[in-house]
C-alpha cells in the first residue's frame, strides 16, 4: 500500500541453485510476536498442527556481482543480498523484513516463485519497499515494542514451494553527488525473507441471505448480516422515528468467518475515544487473487503483520475484497473505536479500510468502491461523522506532518493525505470523491 516514488529497479538475476527441501540455515518456522531482540529469529522445530498457517523466516546472504545477474546483464553498482533458487515448504505470501523499524530500505526487493500447481517459475516481481507509513503511531507501546521490525509490503503469490529473492541497494545519483564513485546507501541490517502460509480456510464458508443469518448465529457469528435502515437505527440505540445520519449496516464477515487465528495476536484491545475519519488504503499485495482466496490473503496479511512486522494484530480495522465483501480487521468490536496501525501519525480517532489489491495502475472494481461507501456510511455514522465533511486531526508524527500539527483533512481520506506515499494507489485515490458522495447519500444527507 504504500510506495513512495519508485526507486530505480535493479536488473540483476541470481543464478539457479536447486536445494533439497529442508529447513535452511538461519530459518525459523514461526517467529514469536515478541522476541527478546528486534529482528531475532529463534528457530523452532515445527509449527503445532493445531495452529493454522505458519511462517518461514530465511536470513538473506550477500550476492556476488557475478551470481546476482544473468549472462549479458550489466554489473550491479554494488552487490545486494538475497537467496538463490531453492525448494521450501509451501507458502502463498512473501515479504522482506529487517531489524530497525525506523530504517528505510533504499533500493529494490524482487522475488520469483514456483507454483505448486504447475511447477513453473514466475518472472521477477517487485515488493513494495517503502512500507513504514503503515504502522502504529510513534511513542505508542505497539510501535516501541522490541518485536517491531521494518518490512516491505507482503505480496500474494499463490500456493508455491520454491523461491528466489534479490535485494539491491539504490544506486546514488552521480550527477547530484558529483561523485561518480559514490557508494549506494547501505541495505538495512538483519534482512530476512518471510514466507507465509495462511493456513486452510474455515471448514464452512460464511453464510449469506436470511437463512444464512440463522446459520451464522449457530456457528458463533462467522458474519454479521446486513441490516435495514430501521434495524440499524435500533441497533444503535435510536428510538423509532428518529432520523440519525447512519447508513444501513452492510454484511460483514467476522474474524471467525475469515479464519483469524486468535492465538497469535495480543489478547488485550486498544481503543481511542471516537472515529472522526476513515483512511482508505490498498494492500499492495497484487491483484492475482480470486474472491474465494480473499480470506487466505487476509490471513496472510494478518500473520505477516503480527509474526513478521511484530504488531499486536492486523493493522487495518476493515478490509474489502475485489467482489465487495467486507471483513472485520483488528479485533475489539466492529462498532467500537478500535485503534489500528494503518496510517502512521493518524491512528488516533480514525479507522483504516484496506482494499485488497494494488491500484497504482489498475482501476479498483466498482464492487470494492461501493463496499467502501457502504462501510463508511455505517461506521462513520455511528460516530456522527459526515462522509462529505472535513475534520481536524492532530498528527502523531509523520513524514508529511510533524508531531502535534493540526491538520484539516477530508473525513474520508486516502492514506497519502496523511503521509507522503503512493497509497492507496492513484486509481483508487481518484475514486474517493465518488465514495464520499455515495457514503453521504447512504446516510441520508
Amino acid at each position: 500500500m504504500r510506495a513512495f516514488i519508485a526507486s530505480s529497479i535493479g536488473v540483476t538475476c541470481a543464478a539457479a541453485l536447486a536445494l533439497p527441501l529442508a529447513a535452511p540455515a538461519g530459518a525459523a518456522s514461526d517467529t514469536p510476536a515478541h522476541p527478546a531482540t528486534a529482528g531475532s529469529v529463534p528457530a523452532e522445530a515445527s509449527v503445532p498442527a493445531a495452529l493454522p498457517g505458519s511462517t518461514q523466516s530465511l536470513a538473506l546472504s550477500p550476492l556476488s556481482a557475478a551470481s546476482a545477474r544473468a549472462p549479458g546483464e550489466p554489473a550491479s553498482p554494488a552487490a545486494g543480498q538475497g537467496l538463490t533458487e531453492r525448494d521450501v515448504h509451501p507458502f502463498s505470501m512473501v515479504g522482506v523484513v529487517w531489524d530497525d523499524v525506523n530504517t528505510e530500505l533504499h533500493g529494490t526487493a524482487q522475488v520469483r516463485t514456483r507454483s505448486t500447481a504447475t511447477g513453473r517459475w514466475s518472472g521477477w516481481q517487485d515488493l513494495e519497499t517503502h512500507n513504514a507509513e503503515h504502522s502504529a503511531d510513534p511513542g505508542t507501546a505497539e510501535r516501541e515494542s522490541s518485536a517491531v521490525r521494518g518490512a516491505t509490503a507482503p505480496l500474494w503469490v499463490g500456493a508455491s514451494d520454491g523461491v528466489e529473492v534479490r535485494v539491491d541497494p539504490e544506486a546514488p545519483d552521480a550527477s547530484a553527488t558529483r561523485d561518480a564513485s559514490a557508494t549506494p546507501v547501505p541495505l538495512p541490517a538483519g534482512l530476512h525473507l518471510e514466507l507465509v502460509d495462511p493456513g486452510k480456510d474455515p471448514q464452512e464458508p460464511p453464510a449469506t441471505g436470511a437463512a444464512g443469518a440463522d446459520r451464522a448465529s449457530a456457528r458463533n457469528a462467522t458474519e454479521l448480516p446486513a441490516l435495514s435502515r430501521s434495524a440499524t437505527d435500533a441497533a444503535a440505540g435510536y428510538a423509532p422515528g428518529a432520523k440519525p445520519y447512519i447508513g444501513p449496516r452492510p454484511r460483514i464477515i467476522t474474524r471467525k468467518g475469515w479464519g483469524a487465528d486468535e492465538k497469535i495476536r495480543e489478547k488485550a484491545f486498544a481503543y481511542t475515544k471516537t472515529v472522526k475519519a476513515a483512511f482508505v488504503h490498498h494492500s499492495a499485495t497484487g491483484n492475482n487473487y480470486t474472491c474465494s482466496q480473499a480470506p487466505s490473503v487476509l490471513r496472510g496479511i494478518y500473520r505477516y503483520h503480527v509474526k513478521s512486522n511484530g504488531w499486536r494484530d492486523i493493522g487495518y480495522n476493515f478490509a474489502v475484497d475485489k467482489c465487495g465483501n467486507i471483513y472485520e480487521g483488528r479485533a475489539g468490536g466492529v462498532t467500537k473505536a478500535v485503534m489500528g496501525a494503518h496510517t502512521l501519525g493518524f491512528n488516533t480517532n480514525t479507522m483504516g479500510v484496506v482494499v485488497l489489491g494494488t491500484f497504482s495502475g489498475t482501476n479498483p472494481p466498482a464492487a470494492s468502491v461501493n463496499a467502501v461507501a457502504k462501510l463508511t456510511a455505517w461506521k462513520l455514522g455511528l460516530f456522527k461523522a459526515n462522509p462529505k465533511g472535513k475534520v481536524t486531526l492532530v498528527s502523531g508524527g509523520s513524514n508529511k506532518y510533524k508531531k502535534g500539527k493540526k491538520v484539516k483533512l477530508n473525513v474520508i481520506s486516502g492514506h497519502r493525505d496523511g503521509f507522503a506515499t503512493e497509497c492507496p494507489g492513484a486509481r483508487l485515490y481518484k475514486k474517493l470523491g465518488t465514495t464520499r458522495t455515495s457514503s453521504a447519500k447512504l446516510q441520508g444527507r
